[in-house]
């Protein structure tokens, strides 16, 4: 039997001491049964929507009273609690009309997405599983409950569910549901792209991203078109054994799961196929493709309307994925200056990744690039100088030397470049002496 939290155990018997018939749903269920703890908590009840705001005063909101739900907060746990229901038509392949209140747990998991997530347990941990989602995760399988068509169109973010579900949880999808997938996929036009960017995100960090993500171009085309022009193009070029699309794909996949890396990694190289160019000998060349592929990213982030934070993050790590970084502890705290720690071992990180997913004759980089993160180790470690914060000489000590105004910032920066460059060591005395003498 698997064991649930305290706060569980008191949310059911409630409704069920109060006449109700209550029972955990959907995506906790699941998790159970993969031997994963749940993270979020939800709960179907025969209870109306009033009756459940009743029972649990006032520890219980009316969060989404027309679809029938309440959220209940017991000691520190959270539960989606939702009355038995059925849909109506769904006319914007998002929403139904409306909802009806139903006595019928089987009829309740019938209107759900998947099978996988269309199972119901009792505080006993008897299963309730009519669709056969239990053995659908036996067989690692993903599968509509019902007609995939109807279940797709219904609601067109279950497009994007479904790939999300299918890379996360390692799940091959069933034919009838791929091909309905595939057949769908212009809907995702009408969904809200911050809807939609939820679910890349949680797809890209997918164990099995790569192969949902090869296997899906066509549909990610609708959310990233440029997307599109990079599958199947061949590159021409030695260092490469994979069309541009997949050697984003395998580079994507072969980094931690940070979902600023992957989603760096995904978009780095989609400006190769407009600054393609094949030279005499056959070798194809893509010159200032990386200014081009931050320019789509850029795009990209814009049109999902990410957070600015992401947004510049990545837009600047697709920009400097393919520039070179001296192997010596300035070209290194020239990097810290420009990136930051934290965005610096980012865009290592996208490097080793690139270079994974070219042809293995070029393997040997990999070396290159973890000599480069013992480099920035020892640089840390030493706590070189590579930001204003870390400067011996702050803004006042150039306000008492009669500097004002731009002039400060400017006298700074140009410290930090003579310190960077190791022409100058960080020490106040010396920056102060430089000061006087060349910029005074």
């Amino acid at each position: 039997m698997p064991e649930f939290p305290q706060q569980v155990h008191a949310l059911l018997v409630r409704l069920e001491a109060a006449g109700f018939a209550a029972y955990l749903v959907g995506g906790c269920v699941r998790d159970l049964l993969m031997g994963r703890q749940p993270v979020d908590w939800d709960a179907a009840t025969s209870a109306r929507p009033e009756q459940v705001l009743e029972l649990f005063a006032p520890d219980a909101l009316p969060t989404g009273l027309q679809h029938g739900t309440v959220t209940v907060s017991l000691d520190g746990c959270r539960f989606e609690v939702t009355t038995f229901r059925r849909d109506g038509n769904y006319r914007d392949s998002r929403h139904p009309d409306h909802v009806e209140f139903t006595a019928s747990l089987e009829e309740d998991l019938s209107r759900r997405d998947f099978t996988v997530n269309a199972m119901a347990m009792d505080r006993g941990g008897r299963l309730i599983d009519p669709f056969g989602g239990q053995e659908d995760l036996r067989y690692e399988l993903l599968r509509c409950v019902g007609d995939p068509d109807r279940r797709l169109t219904e609601d067109a973010l279950r497009i994007m569910r479904g790939l999300r579900f299918a890379a996360t949880l390692g799940l091959a999808v069933d034919g009838p549901t791929a091909g309905a997938l595939h057949r769908h996929r212009a809907l995702l036009g009408e969904i809200a792209v911050e809807r939609i960017a939820v679910e890349l995100k949680k797809l890209l960090c997918g164990r099995a991203a790569a192969d949902i993500l090869l296997e899906y171009a066509d549909v990610l085309a609708v959310v990233i078109p440029e997307i599109a022009p990079a599958v199947g193009f061949q590159q021409h070029n030695p260092h490469h054994c994979f069309d541009v699309w997949e050697h984003s794909v395998r580079a994507l996949a072969a980094v931690p799961p940070d979902p600023i890396v992957r989603f760096v990694l995904l978009l780095h190289d989609l400006g190769k196929p407009e600054t393609f160019f094949l030279d005499e000998a056959g070798v194809g060349h893509f010159y200032n493709h990386g200014k081009a592929s931050a320019e789509i990213a850029q795009r990209v982030c814009q049109r999902l309307r990410l957070d600015r934070h992401t947004s510049e993050t990545v837009e600047r790590l697709v920009r400097w994925h393919d520039v070179e970084i001296p192997l010596t502890e300035k070209g290194i705290r020239r990097q810290l200056r420009r990136l930051g720690e934290t965005d610096l071992r980012r865009l290592l990180q996208v490097k080793r990744g690139d270079n994974l997913a070219q042809h293995p004759a070029y393997l040997g980089r990999q070396a290159h690039i973890t000599q480069l993160e013992q480099l920035l180790e020892v640089v840390l470690q030493e706590q070189q100088c590579f930001s204003l914060r870390q400067m011996a000489v702050k803004g006042g000590d150039l306000l008492a030397l009669g500097l004002s105004g731009r002039a400060v910032g400017e006298a700074l920066d140009a410290l930090l470049d003579q310190v960077v460059e190791g022409k100058l060591p960080n020490d106040r005395e010396l920056l102060l002496l430089y000061v006087k003498e060349k910029l005074l």
